[in-house]
Order: structure tokens, then C-alpha cells, then sequence
């Protein structure tokens, strides 16, 4: 065996030494992600109602699936959550981090108004959403009535719920601005500089410059953002439980149901793998796609 592959008697203590302290976070990812995971598998293909031992069937829960009207109308819904999220919460994210790198003297003062929405537990930003959005009373109804305008019924109507919880859904904007911010300011200010020198305007900067060069934080925040709104939960389920008429009933709140109201898991283990599925699928294609559109600054 060569010297270098050889490992001496100091170096495998310390090796000892360190998966001994890494041994309680190896048992707790064991027992709590690798198990749930291959269990969830298994079960998948089984007819399980906890109480009952599981029995084996198949291909039949992912069959139903296709046959569930609730599943299609759930995960109609949630890609139409995931299409209005993303986007929009990439826009008010982006507005809100050139906002923010503007050299201000209460620009601190601002940043912190803005990120501190985004660490507000859901349900009493769902309190609160539901007193904004108000069909009679609300505060949203009563500025628009100040217009003349007569405000929707948003929660209360199948057409606007969905959209009512993707506007509500921008008020933790301010963690997509932090990302943003950060990249902003990793921008060297020669190339403006050198851009202004050559006449271009700041709209021709934006985007010659600045987009595609922070195109790695749009990157992260396409991967991340998708992966939650196919997950989104709280807001619809604390907000409107689903309805009206399950206008609002998202994939993962259909999920629950079925493993925690139905207790039926396995199907719910199905559902659940079918959603990993296709964010997997979803991720793959942001991935990639991204050779085309991400610049990463200095590299040939």
C-alpha cells in the first residue's frame, strides 16, 4: 500500500474521535430521514391505515391517483400557485433589493421593516391577512371604496382566492431581497462605471450588467422558491381550509387529509412520491436550462 494511502495511528484516532461525536447526528438522520423515506417508499405501494398492518398492493395507490378528482383539482391548484409565486415573488423580491442597496442614510432603519415580515410565524400573519382581505370590513375594500371601486370577495370567491393567497404570500419578500442584495453588491462598480463611460443608459446597465450577474442568486431562489410553493400549506389551509369549493385546496394540504384526517397512509405515501417526483423533474429542467442564462463573473 503507498505511504500516502497508509493511515497512521494518530490519524485513525482522530478519526474515531470525530465520528464518535458525529455518531448522535448520524442516528438522528438514520432514524428520522433515511428510515421515514425508505418507509414512505414501501408503503406507497400498500394499502396502510396505521392500525392495521400494511398490506401489499401494488401499483394501486398511484392508479387512483389518476382517478381522484380532489388529487387533479390539488395539483391544478398548487401549479397555479407555483406559477404565480414564483415570478411575482422573484419581481417584488428584485424591486425591493435595488431599493435597498441605495445609499441612504436610514437605509437600515428600512431593511429591517422590510426582512422582518418574512420571520413572522404564518398564523398570525394569517390573522392578519384575513383582516386585510376583508370582503366588508377589511382594510384592502376600504382603500379601493376610497377610489370608487368596488372590491372583490378575494377569500370568499373561488376566482380571487388563489390569487388573494399569492399576494398575501409576497409579504415575506424580504428573505428573496437579502439574496438579492447580497449578489447586488458583490457587482463590481468598475463595469458600471466603464458602462457609463461608453454612454449607456441605466436600463441598458440593468440589463447587460446587473441581471446577468446575478443570475446565480435567480438560480438559487428558482430552485428554492419552486420547491416551496409545490409545498405550500399554511397560508391556504390556516386562511380558508381549502375552500370555497376546494378552490384553494393545494397539493400538500390534500396530503394531509388523506395521512392525518383519513389516516389513510398508504396512499398518502404515493401522493407524496409523486410530488417529489415531479419537483425533482422541475429541478432538473431549472438546472438544465440554467447553462443558458446564468453568468457567473470572472469565469471564461
Amino acid at each position: 500500500m503507498p505511504d500516502a494511502m497508509k493511515m497512521t495511528k494518530k490519524t485513525r484516532k482522530n478519526l474515531k474521535i470525530g465520528l464518535l461525536f458525529a455518531l448522535p447526528w448520524l442516528i438522528g438522520f438514520a432514524v428520522f430521514t433515511v428510515y421515514p423515506v425508505v418507509a414512505s417508499f414501501y408503503f406507497s405501494f400498500t394499502e396502510y391505515h396505521v392500525t392495521t398492518p400494511p398490506q401489499w398492493i401494488g401499483l394501486e395507490n398511484y392508479h387512483k391517483l389518476f382517478n381522484d378528482i380532489l388529487f387533479t383539482k390539488s395539483l391544478t391548484n398548487t401549479l397555479y400557485y407555483v406559477a404565480g409565486l414564483v415570478p411575482l415573488g422573484l419581481l417584488v423580491g428584485l424591486i425591493l433589493a435595488v431599493l435597498l442597496v441605495q445609499p441612504l442614510k436610514e437605509i437600515v432603519i428600512y431593511r429591517s421593516m422590510i426582512y422582518l415580515p418574512s420571520i413572522v410565524p404564518a398564523f398570525a400573519f394569517a390573522t392578519v391577512g384575513l383582516w386585510f382581505f376583508n370582503p366588508y370590513l377589511g382594510f384592502v375594500n376600504s382603500f379601493l371604496s376610497l377610489f370608487g371601486i368596488e372590491g372583490p370577495m378575494w377569500l370568499s370567491d373561488e376566482k380571487w382566492a388563489k390569487i388573494t393567497i399569492i399576494l398575501l404570500s409576497q409579504w415575506g419578500a424580504g428573505g428573496t431581497a437579502l439574496i438579492y442584495m447580497a449578489a447586488l453588491k458583490d457587482i463590481p462598480k468598475e463595469l458600471y462605471e466603464a458602462a457609463a463611460l461608453d454612454g449607456a443608459t441605466r436600463w441598458q446597465m440593468f440589463r447587460k450588467i446587473t441581471l446577468p450577474l446575478i443570475s446565480p442568486a435567480t438560480l438559487f431562489y428558482l430552485i428554492t422558491s419552486s420547491l416551496a410553493a409545490f409545498q405550500i400549506f399554511d397560508l391556504p389551509q390556516i386562511m380558508t381550509g381549502g375552500g370555497p369549493a376546494n378552490s384553494t385546496l393545494s397539493y400538500v394540504m390534500y396530503l394531509y387529509r388523506h395521512a392525518f384526517t383519513y389516516v389513510n397512509m398508504g396512499y398518502a405515501s404515493a401522493m407524496a412520491w409523486f410530488l417529489f417526483l415531479l419537483a425533482l423533474l422541475v429541478t432538473f429542467i431549472i438546472f438544465k436550462t440554467s447553462k443558458r442564462w446564468v453568468f457567473y463573473y470572472g469565469s471564461k
